[in-house]
């Protein structure tokens, strides 16, 4: 059943700064969803605010599944959720980290075979499930990071900056590992300042300085705006 969340009027300050400043987006199901902006825009606050990894100040987080309203705590296991810092540990290899992950799911001896295999065969990583994570790539460790969140096959995916600092090909690579999860109708919220990435997104919702300024299917926002990038919208909003 597929998972959507809504935003209304979410507020949130750390000290004495506001991070985030009256935000309101529907995540809706099955989409995959970019939030984009630069350093400082709230991104990462954003994530872990819907995550509860944060408590917000003001404003309302609505969770829903197939139409019906949802408290977090009965969602929560559907959730998976990659940080945008090193979260893995150095010195086990990929498949010590899938079994780790495995036995912290709880999965069934089965189900993680089978997930396994298929993940895998995904990130093309079956050649090296000897090697630590600290002898990774950086385009090896994220999609290692990637097959961690998903073996418990959520509902909601949530990563803050998964492509940040990865090489070209890898980021390709990444996105199509996305496009074929959205495509099993799994609820994806991905954070980023690389802003060609917004153009890849079903939806983007832009983000400055704890603001959003504006959500929509990304070719429109463009075309309504009169740019042809959305790094000349930021530049074109930051000249006014």
């Amino acid at each position: 059943m597929p998972v959507s969340v809504n935003l209304t009027n979410v507020s949130k300050s750390i000290g004495k700064k506001k991070v985030l400043d009256d935000i309101s987006i529907n995540f809706t199901a099955g989409r995959l969803h970019g939030l984009i902006g630069s350093e400082g825009a709230g991104k990462t606050t954003l994530i872990r605010v819907i995550m509860e990894l944060l408590r917000h100040d003001a404003g309302e987080i609505t969770w829903f599944e197939d139409g019906a309203r949802k408290d977090f705590s009965e969602l929560r296991e559907k959730i998976s959720y990659m940080p945008g810092t090193q979260s893995l540990y150095p010195d086990l290899s990929i498949d010590e980290h899938l079994t780790f992950f495995s036995d912290l799911y709880r999965l069934p001896k089965e189900e993680f075979a089978e997930q396994k295999e298929r993940l895998l065969k995904i990130t093309r990583l079956e050649k090296f499930l000897e090697r630590r994570a600290r002898e990774l790539s950086g385009g090896m460790y994220k999609k290692l990071g990637l097959m961690c969140a998903l073996l418990q096959r959520p509902k909601v995916l949530l990563l803050d900056e998964p492509t940040n600092g990865v090489d070209p090909i890898s980021r390709r690579e990444f996105w199509e590992m996305l496009y074929s999860l959205a495509a099993e109708k799994i609820l994806i919220i991905i954070s980023t300042a690389y802003m060609d990435e917004a153009e890849r997104c079903h939806e983007a919702h832009l983000l400055d300085a704890g603001k959003h300024l504006v959500s929509g299917e990304p070719r429109k926002l463009l075309a309504d705006a009169g740019v042809s990038s959305f790094d000349e919208f930021y530049i074109k909003r930051s000249a006014k």
